[in-house]
């Protein structure tokens, strides 16, 4: 069973190797080999194309204020607010569930960047209280590296997906992400769509459904809740990833655009962190005490062979013909 909160977790790490520091260390750690890394790509043939996979959304497009002048980060260039045209696309109601991952997998014999380098990064707090002593993340302890994790046994050792068929598909790289996407028909969305569907139609509200984290006390997301790392008191209702659709959808027909896990977009980040590809939405670990990003503007970045816990995607594609 995982354990309850991060105690265990962190009185473990004094046996361990610190790993590379995280920019951004809540929003899924990083990295495998940086920015200059020339990164291994997997090679496969497709014995089966496309699948049924989440239903698709076509979206009108149009101008939408994009970004925040909300600036608690100010590296992550959220803002200013400026006027963004999108053309029409359509784009999944939710993310990629392990079921559709599974597809995928059986149908082309794909491995996964973790699958092939043999280790993924792994939130403590959901690790046995028992787990052995492995090295973590310097700047943020909680961030485990776990021998065998990958999308298929998100803890590692013998953990599975059984049961967790609708969650998202977790410990996904980029490189991962856009091979799925390829096989299914389509593609990852450019950050200016992603904002602009988790928006669903509301300009300049921090949530997808407005303003209020949580309207008349009601949990629209999938976030932490309690003392971080320590532990979640899920008062959401989950600790650790939730079924895709486990929340109302938005003005547009998306659920858990922010909450749940990260998912990458397929631009790359900016002159900050050229190497790295974009990430939106926050994930179940984010909490206003230290990571604020679980806001329709709010960004992240990590490298393209980089796949953690939290990490997951959401298709799009181009307007149907």
């Amino acid at each position: 069973m995982p354990a309850s909160g991060g105690v265990a977790m962190l009185q473990c790490m004094t046996a361990s190797e610190d790993l590379r520091d995280t920019a951004a260390a809540c929003c899924g750690a990083a990295t495998r080999g940086g920015a200059d890394t020339v990164v291994r790509e997997e090679r496969w043939t497709a014995t089966a194309s496309g699948s049924p996979g989440p239903p698709l959304l076509a979206l009108p497009g149009g101008v939408f204020e994009m970004g925040s002048a909300e600036q608690r980060y100010p590296a992550d260039g959220e803002g200013p607010p400026r006027a963004v045209h999108v053309a029409a696309f359509r784009v999944a109601a939710h993310a990629v569930r392990n079921d559709d991952f599974a597809a995928f997998v059986e149908a082309t014999g794909y491995h996964t960047t973790a699958e092939r380098e043999g280790w993924s990064f792994v939130f403590g707090g959901l690790l046995p209280d028992r787990f052995p002593p492995t090295r973590a993340v310097a700047a943020a302890p909680w961030w485990r590296q776990v021998p065998g994790a990958s999308w298929h046994r998100p803890e590692g050792g013998t953990s599975d997906v059984d049961g967790r068929g609708d969650h998202p598909v977790v410990h996904v790289s980029w490189l991962d992400a856009r091979a799925y996407c390829r096989w299914a028909g389509g593609r990852l969305p450019s950050e200016a769509e992603w904002e602009y569907a988790a928006r669903g139609g509301l300009d300049g509200a921090r949530f997808p459904w407005g303003d209020e984290l949580t309207p008349g006390g009601e949990h629209r997301m999938n976030v932490f809740q309690g003392r971080f790392p320590e532990h979640d008191t899920a008062d959401d209702g989950y600790a650790g990833t939730a079924p895709v659709d486990a929340f109302p959808a938005n003005g547009f027909g998306l659920h858990n655009a922010t909450g749940n896990v990260w998912e990458w977009c397929a631009d790359r980040f900016g002159p900050a962190r050229p190497g790295q590809r974009n990430m939106r939405g926050g994930s179940y670990l984010c909490q206003e005490s230290y990571c604020w990003r679980y806001r329709c503007a709010a960004r992240s970045a990590n490298s393209p062979d980089s796949s953690a816990g939290n990490i997951g995607f959401r298709m799009a594609a181009d307007a149907a013909a």
